[in-house]
């Protein structure tokens, strides 16, 4: 079964691909906002958007998603990020999902996703 690989980073960042896919699954890594300074829905937005571009280049969409782990800075902000999760998630195909409190790698970081898919 091939392996193939989507964006490689480079150190100083941390070396991982953001996008795996090995065999009909898609795997894409957890996921920060490039443009930090916005609030929680704005970052959400962000990553959902790249989460879309990811699942495209893998060949599938939302719709497909298996897995999806949230991780948010303060659960003070869950229901303004949830909001923009429940307009982008496929109503029909939502994944299992958590959604847990965790110390971020920077104190502008206020959500990380990471999700799981099928092809």
């Amino acid at each position: 079964m091939s392996i193939q690989r989507i964006e490689k980073t480079q150190p100083p960042s941390p070396r991982m691909s953001r996008c795996v896919i090995s065999g009909n699954t898609v795997y894409v890594a957890g996921l920060t906002a490039q443009d930090s300074k916005q609030d929680i829905k704005g970052q959400t937005k962000q990553i959902l958007d790249r989460i879309d571009s990811y699942l495209a280049q893998a060949g599938t969409d939302k719709s497909k998603l298996l897995h999806a782990n949230l991780w948010i800075k303060d659960m003070a902000m869950f229901a303004d990020m949830n909001s923009v999760w429940n307009d982008w998630v496929d109503p029909e195909n939502p994944p299992v999902r958590a959604c847990v409190r965790a110390d971020m790698a920077r104190p502008d970081i206020l959500v990380e996703i990471m999700v799981t898919a099928a092809k």
